[in-house]
């Protein structure tokens, strides 16, 4: 997207969106595009037993940290929906719908990137429809392209056995930016994990270097393009 353009990503997590995409964030906004991020989930709570008992000053802390994610990779603004966490297969997927369709409104993004929908993990799958169907290509939708993105620790973790799989056809070049990537996944004190856990600045570059490889580039992050529109008289 050589013109300056508004982009979306749509994540489950607080950190999902930083390890899906963190390093074409920081380069898009350097280029001067404008990024904005939507969370859907509030994070953490799936790891009490019950929803109510999440420590909120936990929680509260996690979403400040969100917010200094967002900071260091140059998004405009982030928005905090704090769904439940790992449960969003228990609320209705309309309401998950009109969530994205209240920040596509709001932001009118020409581009998005969000969850592929093979993840082991439940609320990423969850999202990815969700943004399929906030997005139909319908007269007056400004959505022109639409990328998925894996989750290390998530997408690598089906092993394959969930479809459909992740097969990649898009790779940013992020060797100026993956270590702004690194420092942002850092603000996520409570996510983050010692390698060779996939949350770690280790893996992170190693997954980075693999991409590259696949697209000769130093250092790449994958997408899977899902869907792309050129009205007419758009040869971008």
């Amino acid at each position: 997207m050589p013109a300056p353009s508004s982009v979306l990503v749509v994540a489950a997590h607080p950190d999902d969106e930083i390890l899906g995409c963190g390093g074409t964030m920081t380069r898009l906004a350097r280029e001067g595009h404008e990024v904005r991020i939507g969370i859907l989930a509030e994070g953490m709570s799936s790891r009490y037993a019950h929803r109510e008992d999440a420590d909120q000053h936990k929680l509260q802390h996690l979403h400040a940290r969100a917010q200094q994610a967002a900071d260091k990779v140059g998004a405009k603004e982030v928005v905090l929906c704090k769904l439940p966490d790992n449960r969003m297969d228990t609320v209705p997927l309309l309401e998950v719908v009109k969530l994205v369709e209240g920040l596509i409104t709001r932001f009118r993004p020409e581009a998005i990137y969000t969850h592929h929908p093979g993840d082991l993990n439940v609320d990423h799958g969850v999202v990815h429809r969700a943004v399929l169907t906030a997005t139909r290509p319908v007269a007056g939708e400004c959505v022109r392209e639409i990328y998925a993105f894996e989750v290390p620790s998530s997408t690598e973790w089906a092993f394959q056995r969930l479809e459909p799989l992740f097969r990649p056809n898009v790779f940013v070049d992020i060797t100026e930016t993956l270590e702004t990537k690194i420092e942002a996944l850092a603000c996520y004190d409570t996510e983050t994990r010692k390698f060779p856990h996939p949350r770690s600045a280790e893996a992170l570059r190693a997954i980075a270097t693999r991409w590259g490889s696949v697209a000769g580039l130093p250092a790449a992050e994958a997408f899977e393009l899902i869907r792309s529109v050129r009205p007419a008289g758009n040869h971008r």
